[in-house]
């Protein structure tokens, strides 16, 4: 299989992509594996942020690198976290979920999406972006299960189990990283991924 560098030290995130990326062929390599340093994500926006870590990807470890900027917009906190999902609360998954779900009841809206900008990488500096989307609601209280960052949270339209308690395989078929890997999986082939020399 070749390898694509996937530009994350999120474990979590890095399986998804390697149970995407295998069916197309390849083979997922982390950047935290290679002790690649993360970049700051200084973008307006997440399509910007996805650029920025794969291009730093690419360049340093000189082939080519997938990279992801992904987030929960609420529709209660005017699509926030958005960007700053990561972030949100401190960076304490149980806070943020409480101030969501207080939002949410407070404002009596409950509609929410996850947003997954995907940017492909080659080590000159050329880049291909991706985007995929997928709307649903936030849950009134949490619902655990296998999934990571805010899926105990967040019900995709047609369900009534969370992310979390969906299991990968379903995740993995109806998801926005999964929306925007089929825009990335037309372009792969076309794409090379042999190393710059």
């Amino acid at each position: 299989m070749r390898q694509l560098l996937i530009a994350t030290h999120n474990a979590g995130k890095l399986a998804e992509f390697a149970a995407l990326l295998a069916p197309l062929g390849f083979q997922a390599v982390s950047a935290a594996k290679l002790g690649l340093p993360e970049p700051a994500e200084t973008a307006a926006d997440f399509a910007g942020n996805a650029r920025l870590k794969a291009q730093a990807a690419a360049r340093a470890a000189r082939i080519p690198a997938l990279a992801d900027d992904s987030g929960l917009c609420v529709a209660a906190l005017d699509d926030g976290p958005g960007i700053f999902s990561a972030h949100y609360a401190g960076g304490d998954y149980a806070a943020a979920f409480a101030r969501i779900i207080a939002a949410c009841a407070a404002a009596e809206e409950w509609r929410a999406h996850f947003v997954c900008a995907l940017c492909l990488a080659q080590p000159d500096g050329a880049t291909r972006d991706f985007t995929g989307q997928a709307h649903g609601r936030i849950a009134t209280a949490p619902m655990p299960g296998d999934g990571f960052g805010y899926d105990p949270i967040f019900i995709p339209a047609g369900h009534t189990r969370s992310y979390a308690q969906l299991g990968s395989a379903l995740k993995d078929r109806i998801s926005h990283r999964a929306a925007a890997f089929a825009q990335l999986a037309a372009a792969l082939p076309s794409y090379s991924t042999q190393t710059s020399r």
